[in-house]
């Protein structure tokens, strides 16, 4: 006789797991975390709610979506976070730290590679290659982002306002991101149903028992305290202080270091949305307003980016490099030094501040669900990152497309690239790296026949 299906038998909470076992996770992760913010977001959830249950499904969107809210790399922020749950601030610390450092010492090797011998037809044909594929990847980009958050008329609105404002306008990035944040401010008191929801929604999918799981009391390391969120301010000032300190005293306010300090401290507190969204403001500092490299290189850049594991905010690394390598701050025979410098400095003040929000902030995240008021502003920047990410394709494509201005020719073989890379990536749905081999074969192949 059939009675129907017999109950699900959930699996047992496994151990908490130790901090030796988490310090391989974390290093492994820097090693392995390619795809952008997206394929990383999916390898945690993937490694750490589905197979190794550290964490429960929506104490893992539950961060997520605060982390969507902070200025910075969001899926290093959630490194960040979930190591701060599993071990106090050096958990958090350690986990944030491999996320970055195997991607910032690949960068700086292929940063020298491509100065070194980036006009050798063998570097100058795989880039040839690469750059119409960077075109399609940053085109794809602005789909993903708009096909899961503009779903009303109001925040399409908001994504056309902000590509006008910036493509015809030329407002600066950080005025757009006020403006939609206080657009969602409003949103949320006067038409609430038009933002609610966030880029990352709760799921029903259940895995067993976590080690953290959804009703989980909170540990004593993640309760509210005014006196350790003083500490954690004080330390992390400390920590920008002492190094731009230095530098202004030591070389002065003009030299390329502090303002390269100063410039990309205000692109970690300034740019919401992912390194997509920062990417735009970069641009507009590095190539317009200081000058540290053209937007040839710009494009070169986001391509190494792509190439390598950790966030793809780590560009902010080659821009260091190349900025520092051209101005030669210890001169000609300490070029190599000078440059990998500056890579570490640039470093240090972007993703010094992810580390200050997660660490001061998480203890407030945790004992917030659903906050309307926080989730509106987000839901009205994510709209406007559509609408700048947007531009920033148009910009590149036409850089690539017309190297030499609209007054050179056209580059044929590099559009039919950019438009076989968009096919691939969003009708195929094949992955970044393999479109961006299989385009930088084409270049060097183009190279050969030329």
């Amino acid at each position: 006789m059939n009675h129907g299906p017999l109950p699900q038998q959930t699996p047992e909470r496994p151990p908490h797991p130790t901090f030796s076992e988490a310090l391989v996770f974390w290093l492994k992760l820097g090693f392995l975390s390619f795809g952008g913010p997206a394929g990383q977001i999916a390898l945690m959830h993937t490694e750490l709610v589905e197979r190794r249950r550290w964490i429960g499904e929506k104490r893992f969107l539950h961060a997520l979506n605060y982390c969507m809210l902070l200025p910075g790399p969001e899926a290093q922020q959630l490194a960040t976070y979930i190591g701060w749950l599993l071990h106090r601030s050096v958990g958090g610390v350690v986990a944030g730290l491999l996320f970055v450092l195997p991607s910032l010492f690949i960068l700086i090797g292929l940063s020298w590679i491509y100065v070194a011998l980036g006009n050798t037809p063998l570097v100058a044909g795989l880039f040839y290659g690469i750059k119409p594929a960077v075109t399609a990847i940053v085109l794809q980009a602005a789909w993903r982002i708009g096909s899961r958050s503009l779903k009303n008329m109001a925040l399409r609105g908001i994504a056309v306002a902000a590509f006008l404002a910036i493509f015809v306008l030329h407002l600066p990035f950080p005025a757009i991101v006020l403006g939609a944040a206080l657009i969602g401010v409003a949103g949320a008191r006067f038409a609430p149903d038009f933002f609610r929801g966030s880029a990352h929604g709760a799921s029903a999918a259940s895995y067993g028992s976590a080690v953290i799981d959804d009703d989980t009391p909170l540990a004593a390391h993640t309760r509210f305290r005014r006196g350790r969120l003083a500490v954690v301010l004080a330390l992390g000032v400390a920590a920008w202080l002492l190094p731009m300190g230095l530098l202004t005293a030591g070389l002065g306010w003009q030299h390329i270091y502090t303002q390269m300090g100063w410039f990309f401290t205000k692109a970690a507190l300034l740019t919401f949305g992912g390194a997509y969204a920062v990417l735009p403001y970069v641009y507009q500092g590095a190539v317009l307003q200081f000058g540290w490299l053209s937007a040839t290189q710009m494009i070169d850049g986001l391509a190494l980016g792509e190439t390598t594991p950790g966030p793809l905010i780590m560009v902010v690394a080659f821009v260091g490099f190349v900025g520092a390598w051209g101005a030669l701050p210890f001169g000609a025979e300490h070029a190599f030094a000078g440059a990998a410098l500056a890579a570490l400095l640039v470093t240090w003040f972007t993703f010094l501040p992810s580390f200050v929000f997660i660490l001061a902030g998480a203890p407030l995240v945790e004992s917030t669900h659903g906050n309307l008021h926080f989730s509106a502003p987000l839901s009205a920047i994510t709209a406007a990152v559509v609408g700048v990410v947007l531009n920033l394709a148009l910009f590149f494509a036409w850089h690539v497309l017309w190297p030499q201005g609209f007054d050179g020719a056209f580059e044929w073989p590099a559009a039919v690239l950019a438009v076989l890379a968009a096919v691939a990536l969003l009708y195929w749905k094949r992955g970044v790296i393999e479109v961006l081999a299989a385009c930088a074969g084409c270049g060097l192949l183009l190279s050969v026949m030329r």
